[in-house]
């Protein structure tokens, strides 16, 4: 068993965003997020193969997308991003640190014998 505490053990100002691996098995990640006003460099899109299930825990940020949504998060927000639907970080609060808990999986290979 392994367990912790999201909001403990938080990093005050960071120039980067941290990322914390907290579970990985097989083709399932959860990750800690911390962001302290941090946001996409212009121009950057993420496009990334797996699914991603972003939940805001503390803070807020808005995701906008490259058709042109832009969603904001405020606590217990989520957001699941399809693979491939490339997307960016507009803001990220600084005070409180925005927390998000993400999760990342691939599908599942079909059989086509």
């Amino acid at each position: 068993m392994t367990n912790g505490d999201l909001l403990r053990d938080l990093m005050g100002d960071c120039q980067e965003e941290i990322f914390q691996t907290l579970v990985q098995s097989g083709p399932l990640r959860i990750e800690r997020i911390i962001s302290t006003g941090q946001s996409s460099p212009p121009g950057f899109w993420y496009d990334q193969h797996e699914h991603e299930f972003v939940l805001v825990v503390q803070g807020a940020a808005v995701v906008a997308f490259e058709d042109g949504r832009q969603v904001p998060l405020q606590v217990g927000g989520w957001l699941h991003i399809e693979p491939h639907q490339k997307h960016r970080v507009v803001s990220t609060s600084e005070n409180p640190q925005t927390i998000w808990l993400a999760v990342f999986w691939d599908k599942p290979a079909t059989d086509t014998a």
